[in-house]
């Protein structure tokens, strides 16, 4: 995983994780990286400071190698149940899930693609849905 600060074109300032900077750079040709704020889709990389072994910012909690793999595993259990158990519905899910959420289809659990914006307005809708964790990279992609 990579994170990546980032800035849309009114100075909105973010951050984004990746699972490479190629992820990165498909999500973003495809305008999939969106701000949060004012869902532009013209996204910058902003300057960051490398990740310096033994820097930490205030507050933050360094995890050890081996509870980050322990946290890589179960967030991956939970994708792998997620796929196996609930129904794909594509580019369909914000169109679905407001339909399940006002009762107008089965209530299933369900996942898919949607935009930051049908994401906002299912949220600000009541409309329950949740992230779906990464997937882990491959170890052949890993340096």
């Amino acid at each position: 995983m990579i994170r990546y600060a980032l800035a849309c074109d009114h100075a909105h300032e973010f951050e984004g994780w990746f699972g490479s900077s190629d992820d990165y750079d498909a999500q973003l040709a495809k305008g999939q990286v969106a701000c949060p704020v004012c869902d532009s889709t013209a996204v910058a990389k902003q300057i960051m400071a490398p990740a310096v072994a033994g820097t930490k910012r205030k507050g933050e909690v360094a995890l050890n190698p081996q509870a980050r793999q322990m946290m890589m595993e179960a967030l991956g259990q939970v994708r792998r149940h997620v796929e196996e158990n609930f129904d794909y519905v594509g580019d369909s899910f914000a169109t679905e899930a407001r339909a399940i959420h006002e009762g107008r289809s089965e209530e299933r659990g369900i996942y898919g693609e949607a935009s930051p914006k049908e994401i906002r307005e299912l949220t600000a809708d009541g409309v329950s849905i949740a992230p779906l964790p990464p997937e882990a990279p491959k170890k052949t992609d890993v340096n």
